[in-house]
């Protein structure tokens, strides 16, 4: 797959097949488009675009930006698309110049001029433009001017979509991992900075990996114990023998720590096997299964006992 920044320099697609969302989680409702885009492609010998947007529309039009959280950041959309074969993704900066303009020179001097296309594949109501004017039929009415074809989206996927979204993002918020990754398709998943924390897991005999989240837009799972896998990400001459991508398994803690009054919100991570120092490097975790609630303990040696128990649970998980 070949991602476009640049609207600007795009080349000369060939019987371009296109649609435009922002596909946020790349989910099993989304695969459903993504299976028709390249079976149009494939009966005309075409390629396959999409066309999506950053930052999140509705960061940009919308007044209740601080409440947006999505399921995936840009690296892991281009990441999951990817995956599934696409031949093109343009990424389109989104603002307000953009957002404003006509809907019918949206039509003409950026879908038909940049991308020249064969098939338009688009949902019943995609709305586009200049509060929001253009639609469906606006693009139906100007496919034999623009010789391009348009074919819909059935409402009942688009419907499929919007709730498998939203039940995504509720799943995660109220500890529901199973029913996510069942309507993900793959298993959830985040990154994180290695930091330094208090060394307190290490003292009990579980040293974790203290996890900075820098996307702020990035959801995360609700407090709680979890069962996971992770990946180091990123290695270095220093560190042969761990290999790029290669699962460990462990588990995950989010909370506030409430057994030694943790003040402060924090992700750790239990990695079963692996003593490593990784510092500074980026850790992917895949999240598998919720395990219990944050519980007070009246003692660390409570909190051990559990955690042993934790690591018994998680290993019969993973």
């Amino acid at each position: 797959m070949t991602v476009h920044h640049n609207i600007e320099s795009l080349p000369a697609f060939r019987n371009a097949v296109v649609t435009i969302g922002t596909f946020d989680g790349v989910h099993a409702g989304h695969r459903q488009i993504i299976e028709k885009l390249k079976e149009e492609a494939k009966t005309i010998k075409g390629e396959t675009v999409i066309i999506t947007f950053h930052p999140h529309p509705r960061k940009v039009v919308s007044s209740a930006i601080l409440g947006i959280r999505l399921i995936n950041t840009l690296a892991e959309r281009i990441e999951l698309l990817d995956q599934l074969g696409i031949d093109h993704l343009v990424i389109v900066p989104f603002t307000e110049v953009f957002a404003n303009q006509p809907a019918e020179e949206y039509i003409k001097d950026f879908v038909v001029s940049k991308f020249r296309p064969h098939t338009i594949i688009i949902g019943y109501d995609h709305r586009f433009g200049r509060d929001r004017m253009g639609d469906y039929r606006m693009l139906e009415k100007h496919a034999g001017e623009y010789h391009y074809q348009l074919k819909e989206i059935p409402k009942h996927i688009l419907d499929n979509i919007a709730i498998s979204s939203t039940n995504i993002r509720q799943a995660l918020l109220h500890n529901d991992i199973e029913t996510a990754n069942k309507l993900l398709g793959y298993e959830f998943f985040f990154e994180g900075e290695v930091i330094h924390g208090d060394k307190l897991g290490r003292k009990l005999g579980y040293p974790t990996a203290n996890l900075k989240i820098h996307n702020e837009e990035k959801i995360v799972p609700s407090n709680g114990i979890y069962a996971v896998y992770a990946e180091v990400r990123n290695t270095d001459p220093g560190y042969p023998h761990l290999i790029p991508k290669s699962r460990l398994k462990g588990m995950m803690s989010i909370g506030f720590r409430p057994t030694v009054d943790g003040k402060k919100r924090v992700v750790e991570v239990n990695l079963f096997d692996f003593n490593e120092e990784i510092y500074g490097r980026t850790l992917r975790v895949y999240v598998k299964k919720y395990l219990r609630e944050e519980v007070k303990f009246n003692s660390l040696e409570e909190l051990v006992k559990k955690i042993d128990q934790d690591k018994i649970d998680s290993l019969a998980i993973l």
